[in-house]
């Protein structure tokens, strides 16, 4: 197809920049006494890194975006803390990313990705080996990297993320490292089937907590206006079907149009099970004239 001329009125439009809207929230859930959860929301360019806070709207024009889950494990607070371990190396890698692709240099997504995920999981397994109090911790962790034209993730364990195109059905981007969600993939069992199965929550695959080998799940996703995707940790999975995800952002209850969208998800989640740390990210897309 050959490039517009000037005589196309689409070619002296420029392109409406695209924004980003979102909003997190973790809560500790009903029945244990310490949230071993964790969430990050950041932005940086070539100059700066910036923490945001749980909710926000900014351009997509200028900067990147990531977010991120983490749900972390392990005897006393190592579970704690390797959730927060997480996600702060986050903020080692990202910027340094930036400027590299801004210079030409970029390896690729998929190798910067991996990297980091390999550098959180070392550092875990260093502490597990050092320190008594640390022995077997680990933390799960689902990454959004968020660009003007692409979502980048990465992840490992039995965190989400999920992607609600603007025309279409809810899809788990992610794939649970347990053997429930294998036999989900393959079409052994169904949804139902995967949520009561006696080893749901059996990781194959975590950051540190004694695995000596990972291989983390990385990919991309073109994103449009109107388009959603949610990050969440297992707490949330716990108390809400895939459909539920839509219903909550989508058709909200009178009562919960005041919400952010994270607030809906995590209220829910918790007013049917609230048996574990809960804890959404959602991000929303659209035009800066919408």
């Amino acid at each position: 197809m050959p490039p517009p001329t000037s005589s196309d009125p689409a070619a002296a439009l420029p392109p409406r920049p695209r924004r980003l809207r979102w909003s997190a929230l973790t809560h500790p859930g009903k029945v244990r006494p310490n949230n071993e959860d964790a969430f990050l929301a950041l932005t940086f360019d070539g100059h700066e890194l910036r923490y945001l806070g749980k909710t926000g709207e900014a351009s997509l024009a200028a900067a990147d975006y990531v977010f991120a889950v983490s749900d972390g494990m392990g005897g006393a607070q190592a579970g704690e803390f390797a959730s927060r371990i997480a996600v702060d190396r986050i903020t080692r890698r990202m910027p340094q990313a930036f400027r590299l692709s801004a210079m030409g240099l970029s390896a690729g997504f998929g190798d910067v990705l991996q990297e980091l995920f390999f550098d959180i999981h070392h550092d875990l397994l260093e502490l597990d080996r050092s320190y008594d109090e640390c022995r077997g911790m680990g933390a799960t962790l689902s990454l959004a990297w968020l660009t003007p034209a692409w979502l980048y993730f990465c992840h490992i364990g039995d965190s989400r993320i999920y992607y609600l195109p603007t025309a279409g059905n809810v899809n788990q981007l992610t794939c649970d490292d347990t053997h429930a969600g294998w036999l989900r993939r393959t079409g052994k069992i169904t949804e139902r089937e995967a949520r009561l199965h006696p080893r749901r929550n059996a990781l194959h695959q975590a950051l540190g907590a004694n695995h000596q080998f990972i291989e983390p799940q990385i990919g991309a996703v073109g994103h449009e206006p109107g388009d959603r995707f949610v990050l969440c940790t297992d707490g949330v999975v716990d108390g809400l079907w895939d459909h539920h995800f839509d219903y909550a952002l989508r058709s909200p209850e009178p009562h919960e149009k005041d919400l952010t969208p994270a607030r809906r998800l995590v209220d829910r989640a918790l007013d049917f099970s609230g048996q574990d740390n809960t804890t959404a990210v959602v991000l929303e897309l659209f035009n800066a004239d919408a």
